[in-house]
Formats: structure tokens, C-alpha cells, sequence
């Protein structure tokens, strides 16, 4: 009998480009692993947030930090949810049918919305973290605001996992992870997720960090419940491009609430 990697692993398997074996893929196996998901986020922003701190530790200032912090997200995870976040404006920009957009989001190529988003949420993105909130707020604050938003957004694709998240087609990744996220697990998740981004902002900014970074991730979880209802109203439901443009959409809205109320 093949023993199955922890679901930790499982999950760096499946969404980053770190070459752990994944085996077969069934619905056991995807339910494990999208339910380690946030905390994979965890040690991913750890890690990116740490290269961001001794960047700003050498001096080199906040704006760099804040881009070393960006291209050691997308280089860990091989930029894929960067390139769902376009496929999905492809898809909800396009003006046709369902299946149509749908089809329109599983090509190779990206059109000129999501260019334009991808440049749009990454600038804001590298000014929200270089912003003088964040910078000004002590040493530890911006690796924990990494940490939290990678977290968080992660979370909202646990979140589209579950049975009000129907798969956009009938086949591929989104039906192998369609539904296989259980109420309970996601109440847990979410509570889990939120006492630890309590824990980020507290370390980063005591009392006052505790609350913000609180907030950040309560604006982050409404924003990720509008995108995936807006998403299901135009498609019918969603997939794995899906998730990786709340992933985006969720880090975005907790580094803006970061920036202007830390």
C-alpha cells in the first residue's frame, strides 16, 4: 500500500512548483490537502517575509522590499495564481456566454484584461506594502503582513471548495476538488485563520496590530465572498483559475486595509 505524504506536503505538491509527489489524486486527497492550504500560505509568507526583512534590514528601502516580497511569492508558487487572476478577467471580461468564457479562461494565451488586471493588482499590491503604515510600524510588520495575507487569501480558495462552489465544468481540477470541503472544516479553517492573523498583528504591532490585522482579514473574507458569488452568477461556478484570482484578491484587500489603517 502507497503511503500518502502528509497533507502539508501534499498541498506544495499541488500548488507550488516544490517536486513533492502527489500520487493519485482522489477526493480524500484533495480534501486533505486544500484544508492545509491557508498554512501552506502561512510558511510561504514566512519564508517570502523573511527575504523582505533582511532586504529593508540592508537599507535598500520599503519599495524594494515590497517587490522581493511579490517576486518570491510568484517564483515559490510558479506565478499560477497570477495567471488564474488573468484567466478569470479574460473569462468575466469577454461578454459571452458561460461555457464560452469559460473556454476562454482554460487557453494558454491572456488577453488584454488580464494583462491589464495583473499590472493593476501588482502595483497596487508593491505600493499597499512599501506604504509608510506598514514600513514605519516596526521590523516584524511587514513579514507578518506577508504572512497574513498569503494566509487569508488562501483561505478564500479553501472557501470555493465547498458544496455552494459548483464546478464551472464537468471535468479537471475543479471537479476533483468541487464539494470536498465540509461545512465544519471550513468554520474551523476560518476560525484557526483568524486568531492566527490576531497573533501576526499582535507580534508585528501590539494591541492596535491585533485589531487591524483583524479587520484586514474581515475585509478580505467579504471582498472573497463577492468575487466567487459575482464569479458563479457569470459562469455557474468556478475553478481553479477561480481560486487563484481570490487567492490575489484576498492578499490585495488585506495589505490595503494594512496600509492605511496600521
Amino acid at each position: 500500500m502507497t503511503r500518502r505524504p502528509p497533507a502539508l506536503l501534499l498541498a506544495a505538491g499541488l500548488f507550488t512548483v516544490v517536486p513533492v509527489r502527489t500520487h493519485d489524486l482522489d477526493r480524500d486527497a484533495a480534501r486533505r490537502s486544500i484544508l492545509a492550504l491557508p498554512w501552506l500560505g502561512l510558511l510561504l509568507g514566512l519564508g517570502a517575509g523573511a527575504v523582505a526583512w533582511g532586504v529593508a534590514a540592508v537599507g535598500a528601502g520599503a519599495l524594494l522590499a515590497a517587490a522581493v516580497t511579490l517576486i518570491a511569492l510568484a517564483l515559490v508558487t510558479g506565478a499560477m495564481h497570477l495567471d488564474g487572476l488573468a484567466d478569470t478577467a479574460d473569462g468575466l471580461g469577454s461578454r459571452t456566454p458561460p461555457e464560452q468564457a469559460v473556454a476562454i479562461m482554460k487557453r494558454s494565451d491572456i488577453g488584454p484584461m488580464g494583462v491589464a488586471t495583473v499590472v493593476l493588482v501588482l502595483l497596487l499590491d508593491v505600493t499597499a506594502l512599501a506604504s509608510p503604515r506598514i514600513s514605519s510600524s516596526g521590523p516584524w510588520a511587514l513579514p507578518a503582513a506577508v504572512a497574513g495575507a498569503a494566509m487569508t487569501g488562501r483561505l478564500l480558495a479553501l472557501a470555493a471548495t465547498t458544496a455552494r462552489s459548483p464546478a464551472a465544468h464537468a471535468s479537471g481540477f475543479a471537479q476533483l476538488f468541487g464539494g470536498v470541503t465540509s461545512g465544519r472544516g471550513l468554520v474551523l479553517s476560518l476560525c484557526a485563520v483568524g486568531v492566527a492573523d490576531c497573533l501576526l498583528g499582535y507580534g508585528a504591532s501590539g494591541p492596535r496590530g491585533l485589531v487591524v490585522f483583524a479587520t484586514a482579514g474581515a475585509v478580505a473574507w467579504c471582498v472573497g465572498l463577492y468575487w466567487r458569488g459575482r464569479v458563479i452568477r457569470r459562469l455557474g461556478g468556478v475553478n481553479g483559475d477561480v481560486w487563484g484570482s481570490l487567492i490575489e484578491l484576498g492578499q490585495l484587500a488585506f495589505w490595503l486595509v494594512l496600509a492605511v489603517a496600521l
